[in-house]
């Protein structure tokens, strides 16, 4: 979030001249960088005038982000960085390890100050957001704007629901496992998802050795009583599939993980409908240092068991975060419902074309080399598109040959990634993030296409 800060105190008359020439310095990289950031929204303006309201085009979308030079020159560059500099990053090892969503920063450049954020600082300094909401420190414009939003996709049903705010997805995975847990029952509730499921989820289920739930592994081996709580991801992390419950409707809990249930990963198949979805801005739009995330919760008490853990946990949630999300979903919101002339970039639009442009060169590489595989997806009719639609997941879940260790092959070729191992499949499995920068994307398939 950018907060309004105190302008920075003169420099007094003991400062030496060679500190007023880094202030200089800085204040010219300043002017430029703005001047930069002026001359990209022309040019997005002038290039995208005449786009239709379709989605964008190959063409389009190489002129937005360039070639790969410029999508290097998108990325702020610090002055002084020499080409032995580059040399280096190139030589050095990548992290694909983590699901950091940072191929979407052009996107939100070119937005300029849209999704800028001022908050004074006599401003939201009460714990409570809305005292009458069941959620008290619920923003209402966060909620707001995470109903507009979720009404504009048609990704989940919003009707006569409860929404719970939290720390990032994870911290309400938490709280709907407190809130689900019986506390009448003589042993903690067995934690299950089928394999392979997201590798926090042994952890999250654990960390706390809570007395009311446990994990127990991999749902379609659960050999349990009834009393259970399924997590269900869809579209699935770590292979993008679409899930639905192994264990059936009839006996134990569900909470479904909808975080990558947006158009620019997977076809919108209509509304979600179940009890307890969650959702989180990481993935939605891809600010995760926002730490953002939400619930929509169809029981009452549930919710309230929900906003009762997280009360306990953290004392409410920050409304600077919530205040900041709340404008960048707005933003999204508009360049759908409020399409500027001037322009066609929109959000799902954009990350959707950037992840087939990234799929397209994922597939061709593997199977240039012949030494792993990928999952296959069908097209499915997409609800939001109007069209037949790709799976184009955030992660790729590649799979070497048997008995490989496949995340110790990627490092020879100095690219982390996360063992299968950690998603209740074999080594023979990685996963690896299709997020990052367009730098590191690029060297990443110049690796594993290298014959070396």
């Amino acid at each position: 979030m950018v907060i309004k800060m105190a302008r920075k105190q003169q420099f007094n008359s003991h400062q030496t001249k060679k500190g007023c020439s880094i202030q200089i310095n800085g204040q010219r990289r300043n002017i430029l960088l703005a001047l930069n950031a002026v001359l990209l929204a022309i040019l997005v303006g002038v290039v995208l005038k005449k786009e239709e309201t379709s989605p964008l085009s190959s063409s389009t979308l190489e002129k937005i982000i360039g070639s790969e030079g410029g999508r290097e020159g998108m990325e702020e560059k610090d002055p002084n960085t020499t080409d032995a500099d580059l040399r280096l990053a190139h030589d050095s090892a990548i992290n694909l390890d983590h699901g950091d969503p940072t191929m979407f920063e052009p996107f939100w450049k070119v937005m300029g100050t849209r999704a800028t954020v001022v908050i004074h600082g006599w401003e939201k300094m009460s714990y409570f957001s809305d005292p009458t909401n069941l959620c008290w420190f619920l923003e209402p414009e966060f909620a707001n704007q995470v109903l507009r939003l979720h009404q504009i996709v048609n990704n989940a049903a919003t009707d006569g629901r409860h929404i719970v705010v939290g720390v990032g997805s994870t911290q309400l995975v938490h709280a709907a496992l407190y809130a689900l847990a019986s506390t009448e029952a003589h042993h903690p509730v067995s934690v299950v998802s089928a394999a392979p499921y997201y590798s926090m989820y042994s952890g999250i289920a654990d960390f706390f050795k809570s007395g009311l739930f446990h994990w127990a592994g991999d749902a379609t081996t659960f050999k349990g009583d009834d009393n259970f709580i399924e997590l269900v991801c869809s579209p699935n992390n770590p292979d993008g599939a679409t899930r639905d419950a192994v264990l059936g409707t009839h006996a134990g809990k569900r909470i479904h993980d909808m975080a990558y249930y947006w158009p620019q990963y997977s076809p919108m198949r209509g509304p979600a409908d179940h009890d307890v979805m969650l959702f989180t801005v990481s993935k939605a739009t891809g600010h995760a240092g926002t730490r953002i995330g939400w619930a929509v919760v169809k029981n009452k008490e549930v919710a309230q068991k929900m906003v009762k853990f997280i009360e306990m946990n953290s004392i409410g949630v920050s409304k600077d975060s919530q205040i900041r999300a709340a404008r960048i979903l707005k933003v999204i919101s508009d360049g759908y419902e409020f399409p500027d002339p001037e322009s066609t970039v929109r959000f799902f639009h954009f990350g959707r074309h950037l992840l087939a442009d990234r799929w397209q060169r994922l597939r061709q590489a593997v199977e240039a080399s012949g030494r792993f595989s990928l999952p296959q997806f069908s097209p499915e009719f997409c609800e939001f598109f109007k069209e037949h639609a790709e799976t184009y997941p955030g992660f790729a879940w590649v799979r070497c040959e048997e008995g490989q260790d496949c995340e110790a092959f990627f490092k020879t070729m100095k690219v982390l990634s996360r063992s299968g191992k950690h998603f209740g499949a074999g080594s023979n499995y990685v996963r690896i993030s299709m997020l990052d920068r367009d730098t590191n994307f690029d060297i990443f398939i110049k690796r594993i296409s290298s014959k070396d």
